[in-house]
């Protein structure tokens, strides 16, 4: 049984390091693709061969296909765009199942308790989704920064004589992602026959912006009521920027606050590792004795009170 257990896991193992590897494959090669777009060394059209990649997203595919019509599975494929990461709901699901999955035999075989085990296991999963949540979030905040450029990008080329759907498409193949992306996918649905305020609105939702919804809201009034399109995309591409600028600024005013709150959470525990380094007896007491415990769960409540309010005190809308 641990034979079969040991062989299981190292399979497991494999599995999930040759996906993060295929994963880092397919972001350098992205870079590349992009790059050399950018210098017109490829056309926008030419996808570059990734036969492992592909092998695998078959396979991810084929078994997540029992799951890819529920509602929370759908739900996801939405998340996942989002995030940009190149899967579909129920891939990604199996792909958290089958990571945690090995998590769990890995820690099973190395310390045979189903305790420790299940806490790998949900520590990974809990891994996986936090990084999806970061990876939307930079993607968001990537597409912000990138939104006052575009304006101006959509601004000229209405003077030169584009229409609307047309200054998309210039957005599209002229800048790079994650706004090349979503500016293609609204071309694509316009050309699929959808109207142009409905696929607008779908990016507004996909991005969750606050400034890209202004920007809508300005086309769409625009083609309700008539007016200079162009004026106005260039009076709030200024606005845009100038809230970058005092979000960078107020970025860099509250950084010594932001460190403080990251030293208040992380501290306890860094202690707590060189307690049970050199001084485990010490350490025991807290877990031992039922008031260390209750002093404990005290303590860990008042870190997570502290680190919220200084959170809130540092975090500034503008």
């Amino acid at each position: 049984m641990i034979i079969l257990a040991a062989i299981i896991s190292a399979l497991a193992a494999f599995f999930l390091i040759l996906l993060v590897a295929v994963y880092f494959q397919h972001v350098r090669r992205m870079s590349i693709f992009y790059r050399l777009r950018r210098h017109h060394v490829i056309e926008a059209g030419q996808v570059m061969e990734q036969p492992y990649l592909e092998r695998i997203r078959r396979w991810l595919r084929k078994a997540a296909a029992p799951i890819a019509e529920h509602g929370p599975i759908q739900a996801l494929d939405f998340r996942m765009r989002q995030a940009g990461i190149p899967l579909l709901g129920g891939e990604f699901m199996v792909l958290l199942v089958v990571s945690a999955l090995a998590a769990f035999l890995i820690g099973w075989m190395l310390t045979l308790e189903l305790a420790t085990a299940f806490l790998l296991g949900g520590l990974v999963a809990a891994a996986i989704w936090i990084f999806v949540a970061w990876r939307a979030y930079r993607r968001r905040n990537a597409f912000t920064e990138q939104l006052g450029d575009c304006l101006t990008t959509v601004a000229n080329a209405l003077r030169a004589g584009y229409s609307f759907p047309q200054a998309v498409e210039v957005v599209a193949k002229e800048m790079e992602p994650p706004i090349s992306d979503e500016f293609a996918q609204v071309s694509r649905e316009v050309s699929m026959g959808v109207p142009l305020e409905a696929a607008l609105e779908a990016m507004g939702r996909r991005v969750g912006s606050a400034d890209l919804d202004l920007m809508i809201t300005s086309v769409l009034i625009q083609r309700e009521v008539g007016g200079n399109l162009a004026q106005i995309l260039d009076n709030i591409g200024d606005t845009i920027q100038e809230r970058i600028r005092m979000k960078r600024e107020i970025f860099a005013l509250t950084a010594q606050g932001r460190l403080s709150a990251w030293v208040l959470l992380v501290l306890p525990f860094v202690m707590a590792l060189f307690m049970y380094i050199f001084k485990p007896e010490q350490l025991m007491i807290l877990i031992d004795d039922p008031l260390g415990r209750m002093a404990l769960m005290i303590s860990l409540f008042l870190e997570l009170i502290g680190y919220v309010v200084i959170q809130k005190i540092v975090h500034i809308d503008v």
